[in-house]
């Protein structure tokens, strides 16, 4: 699956080494009904531990699984349960102002009104929303649009070396908002 049109750019960007990991796996599809994509599924096996025995199927929320195997072949640290999205909270160092490559968590609603968290990796932002590439968005990997004042926590990676490109984005404000990842 290509790039949407207004995002074509990232393909040209010298990125974080994270939004790279993640845009090659830009388009991976949940499969609909009692199917798996055993590319889903092969992440928690290649991540390992006890990832590897809970995670049976890709109607399990799998945003955290995403990041979890982005960062792992970026060489960062994967965060304890990393299936648990609002535990990306505690990945690298917080930081108040979320650039390119930055870890974005959010805070959603369940379909049973109980609070629930999403994690994806900052591409850009317009005046109301952050542009989020992450797994298990509209049961895809893709960049959707999310309100900021659905953010709960804005993760730098630890760098060696930060890399330069490591800036704000601003982007059009076009498509549509997610309300609920899933």
């Amino acid at each position: 699956m290509a790039l949407e049109e207004k995002y074509a750019w990232l393909a040209k960007e010298n990125s974080p080494l994270m939004v790279k990991k993640a845009l090659e796996l830009y388009g991976t599809l949940e499969v609909s009904g009692s199917g798996n994509n055993l590319t889903i599924i092969n992440w928690a096996k290649e991540i390992g531990g006890v990832l590897a025995d809970v995670y049976k199927a890709d109607e399990i929320p799998w945003c955290g699984l995403f990041i979890a195997i982005v960062a792992k072949r970026s060489s960062k640290q994967v965060v304890k349960d990393p299936l648990w999205a609002m535990n990306w909270g505690t990945f690298g160092k917080n930081v108040d102002i979320p650039m390119l490559g930055d870890v974005l968590v959010f805070v959603r609603k369940t379909s049973d009104g109980k609070r629930a968290g999403h994690v994806g990796l900052y591409v850009g932002e317009d005046n109301d929303c952050f542009h989020v590439l992450g797994g298990n968005q509209s049961d895809k990997v893709c960049i959707t649009r999310i309100t900021k004042d659905r953010l709960y926590a804005s993760r730098r990676p630890n760098y060696n070396i930060q890399p330069s490109n490591v800036r704000r984005i601003f982007l059009s404000t076009s498509g549509s908002v997610s309300t609920n990842e899933q």
